[in-house]
């Protein structure tokens, strides 16, 4: 239990975002990710980069992220990697469905740099310890 997290699948589909995201992550946090503009390129991606987590935006075209989530869980190499929310949707009663669908946090767009590997690790942390 007392593996490191240090490899992310990155899903977002707005450049400006996915840039600040994946520099923050790999410069501050020291993970190794990689990005996927859509929930059709993160599930074609996923079993070959096999991440330990996966951050994902919840607003995105053709395939938003619970439907990807959906996806996700259908695949046995895949249904069990973690994922967190990103989304700028998240009053409580979204919060609380993002968990129903299966998502062990939401992190709340805009988020602080500074502190968005943090949150990973805590959120990561905690899912691990039961």
């Amino acid at each position: 239990m007392s593996e490191t997290l240090t490899k992310l699948l990155y899903v977002e589909d707005d450049d400006s975002i996915a840039q600040v995201v994946v520099i923050t992550l790999e410069e501050l946090g020291g993970f190794t990710v990689k990005h996927c503009d859509s929930g059709a390129k993160a599930i074609d991606s996923v079993v070959a980069y096999a991440p330990q987590l996966i951050l994902m935006d919840v607003m995105m075209p053709r395939m938003s992220g619970p439907e990807t989530l959906e996806q996700f869980s259908q695949m046995p190499a895949a249904r069990d990697i973690p994922v967190i929310f990103m989304t700028a949707k998240a009053q409580t009663h979204e919060q609380e469905a993002y968990r129903a669908l299966g998502a062990i946090g939401v992190i709340v767009k805009p988020f602080d740099p500074m502190t968005l590997s943090d949150q990973i690790v805590a959120l990561w942390q905690a899912h691990r310890a039961g």
